[in-house]
């Protein structure tokens, strides 16, 4: 369900607001009772709870969360639907007396490692297996695991096959085909290509690199970044930006598909979780592909965002947000199931539940799984959120600015290098 979801954790999605959907009104809305803090840690006996969660663009998202809230007996759960940037409101809700007890973020080796977070390992030990190895491993920090995954997002290229049909463009596999199909694509009044409305420069930051066979971080959390393939990257991304192909100037940003189902441009970067807006307004016109590989090592990419649930150590009753966490996001496989798939299409990061979840099983929905199974890219807990501003800017500063791309990413090596020490 959405940016904010981080591309690379980019926030702006959901937070953004992904979809299709109307954007939930703002504001703090209390779950029952009319309780909108955290009140000294209980009500009437029981303990207070308050749950924080970005402002999502789904409809009808704001109203699940509030409903699985209230069906929570062993205490009083009151939900904050946080606009606008939620990971600023966060990091100063973490550190004051009226911050969340419980909340849902991204992957961050800082949150563990400072003690904002606690340990989830006894909460999920009896499920621990039904969650692929990969989620668990975005959640882990020194062996123990800090968050519950709650969703899985993947991102893809969404193109109109029949604005393809037409111009003799076949779905681009690789990225000097992604660059002149947007040329052939860029006529009657429709741009070629859809990347946000910064053009790329900041969903498609850690994307890049992946794409050109070069990784963030190695196994032992090292740059692996600063490769001349990232610079062969940087180089063909700029190509595209000044292709002049690109849709720079659209109502809403990359996260939302309004422009794509509008017919404002022939392709568009988004996530699975627009895709039952897209099937309702376009039918069967459209497709999706990963992002295309670069150059002689490169390779497909498909981003997976997603978001976690994790408990705050300053909750003034840590034991009751874990069992309140456990129960909506172990024990209550309905709710899970629910939240995954009734509001935009996400993938439950359980086994077993995504098994079962039928509306993912055919059609393009069945092939965006497969190539997430195949091609999917997750986050590093130790790919801070200071180094993906630092990656955005690499990417801005080259490919929007055109300033040299070997000096952007030395540049970009030696702050990632800072940002290591402090964590490492």
């Amino acid at each position: 369900m959405s940016p904010e979801q981080n591309p690379s954790r980019s926030f702006g999605r959901r937070s953004f607001l992904r979809a299709s959907g109307t954007v939930a009104a703002a504001g703090f809305l209390a779950a029952c009772g009319g309780n909108t803090g955290r009140g000294g840690g209980s009500t009437g006996g029981k303990a207070a709870i308050s749950q924080w969660y970005h402002q999502y663009g789904e409809a009808g998202t704001q109203q699940a969360a509030l409903r699985y809230a209230k069906a929570y007996t062993k205490a009083d759960v009151s939900v904050q639907w946080i606009p606008g940037d939620y990971a600023s409101k966060l990091s100063s809700g973490l550190v004051s007396s009226n911050g969340p007890d419980v909340f849902e973020f991204h992957p961050d080796v800082q949150m563990a490692k400072s003690g904002q977070i606690v340990p989830l390992d006894d909460i999920i030990a009896d499920v621990k297996s039904d969650f692929t190895e990969k989620d668990l491993a975005a959640n882990s920090v020194d062996g123990k695991v800090y968050g519950i995954r709650m969703i899985d997002d993947p991102q893809f290229l969404y193109y109109r096959k029949s604005l393809l049909e037409k111009a003799g463009v076949q779905p681009p596999t690789t990225f000097d085909e992604l660059i002149e199909a947007s040329r052939k694509l860029d006529k009657g009044g429709v741009k070629g290509l859809y990347l946000g409305l910064k053009g790329g420069s900041d969903i498609l930051a850690s994307p890049l690199i992946w794409a050109t066979g070069s990784e963030l971080l190695t196994t032992d959390h090292k740059v692996a970044f600063d490769t001349p393939a990232t610079v062969e990257g940087l180089k063909k991304m700029r190509e595209l930006y000044t292709s002049k192909t690109l849709l720079l100037g659209a109502p809403t940003d990359w996260w939302d598909p309004s422009a794509f189902i509008q017919g404002l441009t022939a392709m568009q970067w988004c996530g699975l979780w627009a895709m039952p807006g897209i099937q309702k307004a376009l039918g069967d016109d459209f497709g999706i592909i990963p992002l295309p590989g670069i150059g002689s090592t490169g390779r497909q990419v498909v981003y997976n965002g997603g978001w976690s649930t994790y408990v705050s150590a300053k909750a003034k009753d840590v034991d009751a947000a874990k069992a309140f966490v456990k129960w909506l996001w172990i024990e209550q496989t309905k709710f899970q199931e629910d939240w995954c798939t009734s509001y935009g299409f996400h993938i439950p990061p359980r086994k077993s539940l995504a098994a079962k979840a039928t509306k993912l099983q055919s059609g393009t929905a069945a092939e965006a799984v497969k190539l997430f199974e195949t091609k999917g890219h997750y986050d590093d807990p130790y790919w801070t959120q200071g180094m993906i501003t630092i990656s955005q800017d690499m990417v801005n500063n080259a490919v929007v600015s055109g300033k040299n791309p070997e000096s952007e990413v030395a540049k970009a090596r030696t702050r990632v290098e800072a940002e290591l020490k402090k964590i490492t």
